[in-house]
């Protein structure tokens, strides 16, 4: 029985090869901005609770303190809403996008976040925010494994890193406009509306903007490939091709046929398990759960951070504001060293950052320091989100690749579910230089995992890297 690489190369098809020697393009960055496009809004409602917390505790929908997992009350249980759905999305639906494609869950998990985020913004009573909360969550989750997915399939792989990190500069503006919309709005209620109200109800313009990015969005002609449909991965190729060459002006080079063509074989739960890829799973997972201590630990509670300092509210949101604009920063260093220093050392050096930053942050005692800490904490935590969903997704193939990284995700969610609860107690009862030993030990799970175990993956091939 002939195999699909041969049956592949004997029709000229070559899909991976020819993905693999396509160069810097206009019309590829454009493919991937419009999938970056949908990730903007999930990244504004990733980090738009904590700038919204002041408004939602005044108004006194939420309370600051908790009574336990079950008070809806408690603006932990806002937090920890949404990361339930996202757990439920990537821990149990990750096989949606290897089954149904990229373009078909970018496109529906995102119109359903929408509708989702509109009812938060509308309703009062604390257990329906909580529950649209855990929808929207769960379109994002989806959206989230989707699209790092996505981009690592369409671009080649001596710019894999490249690409993934820029869009990221792009997605990662959404928390310093989310720190503006909350520091104008949140203070003023304007219209006599309460504006926590009126940020979360711009955050649900996603399903107008999904309409018109998605067209001419093409599937991933990985996915196609592995799917069997070699014809329509070759015709989407074929276009990228034609394009690119209308831009440069020139015939693109031949592909370099040393490169494997993808296999046809479902992919199986039981495969990310397996001798070959369990050390990653298992680092994967442990990097998941750490990082998010570190960066929705602090952005989630910035301004509430910034009170116990000192400051008044308006003062803590503007700071805030201050502090987050540095968020694209983070990404810019990343997309700036993605292929110029291995991926798996800026991890290490980005939450060495965050560690020191961190603790000078709990102890400053001028606002020039606490404001410049801050910031640096934000450039670490975001500089670290833009390395690792491109490390995350190198290290499967394409196969399983949705639905690995959703089950090493769900790690990130579970201690996303937890931390609001856990810096809102060491808050109570240690300060915060108890939340940010926290942080600290984080890092260090993180440094030593990826620094000793974790793959070298710059300049190397998907099918190569993860056969």
């Amino acid at each position: 029985m002939e195999t699909s690489s041969t049956s592949a190369r004997s029709q000229n098809y070559a899909i991976l090869a020819r993905i693999d020697r396509l160069p810097p393009s206009r019309h590829l960055m454009g493919v991937v901005a419009r999938i970056a496009a949908g990730g903007w809004f999930e990244f504004f409602e990733l980090f738009m609770p904590g700038f919204i917390s002041l408004g939602l505790l005044r108004s006194g929908i939420f309370t600051i303190t908790n009574k336990g997992l079950l008070d809806t009350h408690s603006f932990a249980s806002f937090l920890a809403s949404f990361f339930v759905g996202m757990f439920l999305s990537t821990a149990v639906f990750g096989f949606v996008s290897d089954k149904f494609g990229r373009r078909a869950v970018f496109i529906y998990s995102m119109i359903v976040y929408s509708l989702a985020q509109l009812a938060v913004a509308v309703l009062s009573d604390p257990l329906l925010i909580d529950i649209a909360r855990l929808v929207a969550g769960f379109a994002v989750g989806m959206q989230l494994v989707n699209n790092d997915c996505y981009i690592t399939e369409l671009t080649p792989r001596s710019r894999r890193g490249h690409y993934m990190t820029v869009s990221y500069i792009f997605v990662l503006s959404s928390i310093p406009v989310a720190a503006l919309l909350a520091a104008l709005l949140v203070p003023q209620d304007p219209f006599g509306i309460a504006g926590w109200r009126i940020v979360v109800a711009l955050g649900s313009l996603s399903g107008l903007l999904v309409w018109f990015i998605q067209r001419g969005l093409p599937e991933s002609p990985r996915w196609l490939e592995v799917h069997g449909r070699v014809a329509e991965a070759n015709a989407i190729v074929t276009h990228i091709e034609q394009r690119i060459e209308t831009e440069l002006g020139v015939a693109l080079s031949p592909p370099d046929l040393d490169v494997p063509d993808a296999v046809i074989e479902k992919g199986r739960w039981q495969e990310i398990f397996s001798a070959f890829y369990l050390p990653r799973t298992l680092l994967i997972s442990v990097f998941q759960f750490s990082q998010t201590i570190a960066v929705f630990g602090f952005t989630a509670f910035v301004p509430v951070l910034l009170i116990k300092h000192g400051f008044s509210i308006v003062h803590s949101l503007n700071y805030s504001l201050a502090i987050v604009l540095l968020a694209p920063v983070g990404a810019a260093c990343g997309a700036y060293f993605s292929e110029r220093i291995e991926r798996k050392w800026q991890l290490v050096f980005a939450s060495l950052l965050i560690g020191i930053a961190g603790s000078v942050f709990a102890t400053g005692e001028s606002v020039v320091v606490i404001v410049c800490a801050g910031g640096l904490i934000a450039l670490g935590n975001n500089w670290l989100i833009s390395i690792f969903h491109p490390y995350a997704a190198e290290l499967f193939p394409t196969r399983i690749r949705a639905r690995a990284i959703g089950f090493t995700f769900c790690w990130s969610r579970v201690s996303s579910v937890f931390v609001g609860y856990w810096v809102g107690d060491l808050l109570a009862a240690y300060g915060q230089n108890a939340v940010f030993v926290m942080i600290g030990a984080a890092m260090v799970a993180i440094i030593v995992g990826v620094g000793v175990f974790g793959p070298a993956t710059n300049g190397r091939s998907l099918e190569v890297l993860s056969p």
